[in-house]
């Protein structure tokens, strides 16, 4: 039998404790107020019919599903939205949706800890942003631009006489992940295993696995705390390890869980949308020639590219009962802005499957929104503009491998790989 709706504790970072309401699956626990005619099983973002081709099944998800619909899967139950308009508020009200236990990454009941800032509701989230944001705001960001721009072409130059390279591991990996690596103040010489660390726990679904990985990942950055506070530096960790918002130094909980979300969100999202994109151009060599004749309109062209190929998606719990166009839903609920649909709304962008580089200007949700918007958009957005530039600049015409069958693995974040790519 499904349980009651269980009422959203207050959560305290620095005394943290396992969250009350589980993560209900299956047929067996939906709640008993969920309409019959609501319920569904998308398989999304695991199933083969999802992964045979991603970026079809999230537009023709307004064509088969109702707006607001109840997922049954094998890992999770919950609502989910797929209109932009909904998303939009879900993202921007956390009177009604709440950010506890928003992260699928199990931890230990008995040394529990909050991924901070994503699962701390507001006004307290915003003084771990704040710690933060001065190295990441857009005027920030713009430091990197040289640092992107000679990384970007070592790259293409390790590759360019070849005539061929991985795709994912020759450029769209090392990329933003050696800047993100700068930005945390962590060693390049360990990039493998940091990727490999994080893969594993994002492409699996067995939660005893990824207890384990993150035991792996969780030794290793409380020997990366430890440093910092023995060694300070400029980077995003030790400013972690040393802050002190309103005079009162961060717990060792607070500092652990800020850590290790940073360290997650950091590595394994902007690969995704550049494998994405790369594919894409890899296929349509008339819109590649389209983007180098008007490099002028690199920004526009960026934002649409995200608007189509957005990797991620937002989860929440209802605080209070809300009725949203006419579905009742009860406080404990789980909830799911299926955030790469809702970019693809027809209400909001017209023929939703055209990438329009000339497209009027809305708000995207490829980087969430409200105040747990993605903290490294504006450092993600300058390192996509950048690898669009010198690459289509250096290596002009390309195309897939071929003979190979690009596919998309069940993952958390959504993206090809491998992708090998000739020229």
């Amino acid at each position: 039998m499904a349980t009651a709706p269980i009422v959203i504790p207050e959560n305290d970072p620095k005394n943290p404790v396992p969250f009350p309401l589980p993560r209900l699956a299956g047929m067996d626990n939906v709640p008993p107020h969920v309409p019959k005619e609501l319920i569904r099983s998308t398989g999304l973002p695991f199933s083969p019919e999802f992964n045979e081709n991603p970026y079809e099944f999230f537009p023709r998800m307004h064509e088969t599903l109702p707006p607001i619909y109840y997922d049954v899967g094998p890992m999770q139950n919950a609502w989910q939205l797929i209109k932009h308009e909904d998303a939009f508020f879900a993202l921007r009200h956390g009177e009604y949706f709440s950010s506890a236990s928003s992260t699928p990454f199990p931890r230990d009941p008995k040394d529990y800890f909050y991924f901070l800032p994503i699962e701390i509701d507001p006004p307290a989230h915003r003084k771990y942003r704040a710690i933060v944001d001065p190295l990441v705001n857009p005027q920030a960001v713009l430091k990197w631009e040289e640092r992107i721009r000679t990384l970007s072409n070592q790259l293409i130059d390790a590759v360019i006489e070849k005539g061929e390279c991985e795709f994912t591991e020759d450029f769209a990996r090392p990329l933003p992940v050696c800047v993100f690596l700068d930005l945390m103040g962590l060693p390049q010489d360990m990039r493998d295993q940091f990727v490999t660390w994080v893969v594993q726990l994002l492409k699996n679904m067995d939660p005893a696995k990824m207890i384990g990985v993150m035991k792996e990942i969780g030794d290793y950055l409380n020997t990366a705390i430890a440093e910092k506070r023995r060694n300070p530096d400029e980077g995003m960790i030790s400013r972690i390890v040393h802050a002190a918002p309103n005079g009162e130094p961060l717990s060792e909980k607070e500092i652990f869980g800020f850590v290790f979300f940073v360290f997650i969100a950091g590595i394994d999202t902007v690969y995704a949308t550049l494998n994405n994109i790369w594919y894409w151009l890899a296929r349509n060599p008339e819109r590649r020639h389209e983007m180098i004749g008007d490099p002028g309109n690199i920004n526009a062209q960026v934002e649409e590219l995200l608007r189509v190929f957005s990797v991620t998606f937002s989860g929440r719990i209802l605080k209070q009962d809300l009725e949203l166009r006419g579905v009742k839903m009860k406080a404990g609920d789980r909830i799911t802005s299926v955030l790469p649909a809702c970019n693809y709304d027809p209400e909001v962008f017209p023929n939703p499957r055209e990438v329009d580089f000339h497209r009027p200007r809305k708000p995207i949700l490829a980087f969430a929104g409200g105040v747990h918007s993605c903290m490294g958009a504006h450092l993600a957005r300058l390192e996509i503009k950048i690898g669009l530039q010198e690459w289509l600049r250096r290596i002009p015409d390309f195309q897939v491998k071929p003979g190979v069958d690009v596919k998309y693995v069940p993952s958390a974040v959504v993206g090809p790989e491998p992708l090998p790519l000739v020229w």
